[in-house]
């Protein structure tokens, strides 16, 4: 039978936490405008990533309808008469074509999910730092 995890010692925890002085009873407005901007930057956040998405769903299907474009025109350039050296040639820089595009186009939309994902990291890192910060001075005035 195997060992079952060791539950933990909350005589330790208590200990460890015994000298922490906070104060008995928090400033309920505080607390209620802390919770307050808390919620209103974890809500900027999500519109940021919100926006950021569809930013990148738009630019991919206009990627997708220029890519349609452009293959239609390579089948009517490749459907038109010419020696098959010549066609050989055509074929290898269309599909040079087609791979560059496709790297630039990968490129620009991971451009784009990282530049919003760290807009709405940026707001998110920002209140964590000011929120340590009221912490400290609610630990200071106890």
């Amino acid at each position: 039978m195997a060992d079952l995890p060791k539950m933990p010692d909350f005589a330790e925890f208590s200990r460890m936490f015994a000298n922490l002085k906070m104060p008995a009873a928090p400033n309920m407005d505080a607390f209620v405008a802390a919770s307050r901007r808390n919620m209103e930057v974890i809500a900027a956040a999500n519109r940021i990533a919100l926006e950021g998405a569809q930013a990148v769903g738009k630019r991919h299907i206009e990627i997708m309808q220029q890519g349609m474009a452009e293959m239609t025109e390579a089948m009517r350039s490749l459907a038109l008469p010419e020696a098959p050296q010549a066609k050989a040639a055509k074929q290898a820089e269309l599909l040079k074509q087609a791979y560059e595009h496709a790297v630039a186009n990968m490129k620009e939309l991971s451009d784009l999910i990282q530049r919003s994902n760290g807009e709405a990291i940026t707001l998110l890192n920002a209140r964590f730092a000011e929120a340590m910060e009221e912490v400290k001075a609610l630990a200071v005035k106890a």
